[in-house]
């Protein structure tokens, strides 16, 4: 059996289960080496499906590998027009470019970066999936004679069994990214392993997190919708940073609300996800300050919030129908959370807690006095930050 012939086999047979990309093109590139070819670097990316982001990659060197990802937005940059990934995949050809004696100056900045760390020559190709997506990736030498017809030939040869491994791997990344994207890192991964069905649950101690958009209703009636979808944006993503930068799940967004969780479990007590979950809100409040500095100067109304905290026991799981369902949360300790920040109006204040919440925290709080709610037979009491 000929080196193109091995590579193919392995990479639509053993490759296809390693389940990882960046063992998939480490196994690629190590068997390219191996049959001669003088590879230094390579860097191979696949797209997939999200509204974030637009592919992910490896880029490979005999040292390391590590995986990135791409946004949308890079695309629009001058880092990727007119780089060999734009050129392969806009022209549906492969490139092959010597990088010796080029008038650095004249060319894109990937060339003149490739070059200053000993590149030599470059070839570049697109592999292509089932649905007729393009994908990219790149192949870099230090040798100063370069790739020879035989290495070109090589990659060329086994591209198609290298696609073959890396699709799947890829519609895995784009279906989790997206759940992710949707409902949440923890239920993403619930779902992704088919542990919780429709009519499934299970039952978790956790804080909950509510977040409401002060004066939104009067805002959706006078704010055209460009104007509002703007400070949607940014309100969101103030919460959603602060609660994830924290090893929170934002589980969805209602209206102007968002409603998250910090589980409770064996590595996270329920002091350490009640100090947590407290932090996120100071920070989301904080950076919501700091976004209003800008609006301000923009002419642009500023925005205000309050968050309700409260922890205890909840059910987790997917409710709905059989053709749509809804990932969530629901028990007493999640309505009550809820009341609390809605309480956020009536006693003035931007973050509100339960009794609960403040153990351990007691000398950082504040009694906001006793309240009723709707839904419980007598007043809680509930506190905010002095």
């Amino acid at each position: 059996m000929n080196a193109s012939d091995s590579i193919i086999q392995w990479l639509i047979s053993e490759a296809r289960t390693l389940g990882q990309g960046d063992a998939i093109v480490d196994g690629y590139c190590e068997r390219l080496v191996e049959a001669g070819v003088p590879l230094t670097r390579a860097n191979i990316a696949a797209r997939f499906s999200n509204p974030l982001l637009v592919a992910w990659g490896v880029i490979w060197t005999p040292d390391s590998s590590t995986e990135y990802d791409v946004t949308h937005a890079m695309l629009d940059t001058d880092a990727y027009v007119g780089s060999p990934f734009h050129t392969v995949l806009t022209t549906g050809k492969p490139l092959h470019k010597s990088l010796r004696d080029l008038d650095l100056e004249n060319e894109h900045a990937f060339y003149r970066e490739s070059v200053a760390e000993g590149a030599k020559d470059l070839y570049a190709n697109f592999l292509e999936f089932g649905d007729g997506t393009r994908n990219g990736s790149t192949y870099i030498t230090h040798d100063p004679e370069g790739f020879q017809a035989e290495h070109v030939e090589l990659i060329e040869s086994t591209r198609f069994g290298l696609a073959s491994a890396l699709e799947p791997v890829t519609m895995r990344k784009s279906t989790e990214s997206l759940l992710r994207t949707y409902i949440g890192r923890g239920p993403a991964n619930a779902v992704t392993a088919g542990t919780i069905m429709r009519g499934e649950h299970a039952k978790l101690d956790a804080v909950v997190m509510f977040s409401d958009l002060r004066g939104f209703t009067a805002k959706s009636e006078q704010w055209n919708e460009t104007t509002l979808l703007k400070a949607l944006n940014e309100y969101f993503e103030t919460v959603v940073q602060a609660v994830e930068t924290r090893g929170g799940d934002v589980l969805k967004f209602m209206g102007d609300g968002i409603l998250s969780i910090f589980p409770i479990d064996a590595n996270n007590t329920q002091q350490a996800q009640c100090a947590k979950a407290v932090e996120a809100a100071r920070t989301a409040n904080d950076a919501l300050e700091t976004l209003n500095k800008t609006r301000v100067e923009l002419r642009e109304e500023p925005l205000a919030m309050g968050i309700g905290i409260n922890v205890g026991s909840v059910t987790y799981g997917n409710i709905g129908s059989p053709e749509r369902l809804d990932f969530t949360v629901l028990g007493s300790a999640v309505n009550i959370a809820s009341r609390i920040q809605d309480l956020c109006k009536i006693v003035d204040e931007p973050l509100l807690v339960s009794r609960d919440v403040i153990t351990g925290q007691d000398d950082v709080f504040a009694s906001k006095g006793f309240h009723d709610v709707r839904g419980l037979g007598e007043p809680i009491e509930v506190f905010s930050p002095k």
